[in-house]
């Protein structure tokens, strides 16, 4: 039997949350620390703006605060964050961006633009590749 459960860690990123304005959405820091793969989903609901799009960011660094971040260069990502960004006629989808680095910590962030309307999305961090397994459930 094939098992992925034991074999990931689920972390929030961004709670469900309905923005209504251009605020961006900056995501929990992940810690890799223990696992050799990270994986962002992000997930669309409702989006009512008839032109609003959402631009997603991968921050990378050494700091556990992320003071020393910087963008992720395209080399270290699996997939773009051109095909992670979403817009007004995305409802109900999902998406997904993958890292490859060396750094430590990330950040994801999703910017909406042009966006007045209520807007639903929601992002987790999937870390696979434990150095350690099974991983706990509930995730720690």
């Amino acid at each position: 039997m094939k098992d992925l459960m034991n074999l990931i860690d689920v972390k929030r990123v961004i709670s469900p949350v309905s923005v209504a304005d251009t605020t961006a959405q900056v995501g929990q820091i992940i810690d890799r620390k223990g696992f050799d793969g990270l994986t962002y989903l992000i997930a669309t609901g409702s989006i009512a703006d008839a032109d609003a799009t959402f631009t997603v960011l991968l921050e990378e660094g050494d700091v556990a605060n992320l003071s020393d971040a910087a963008a992720v260069a395209d080399a270290d990502l699996i997939g773009t964050e051109v095909l992670a960004a979403f817009q007004f006629d995305d409802d109900n989808e999902c998406r997904k961006l993958g890292y490859k680095g060396s750094k430590r910590y990330t950040r994801l962030t999703i910017t909406p633009v042009a966006n007045a309307s209520a807007a639903v999305l929601a992002a987790v961090a999937v870390l696979s590749g434990p150095q350690a397994a099974p991983t706990a459930n509930p995730p720690a």
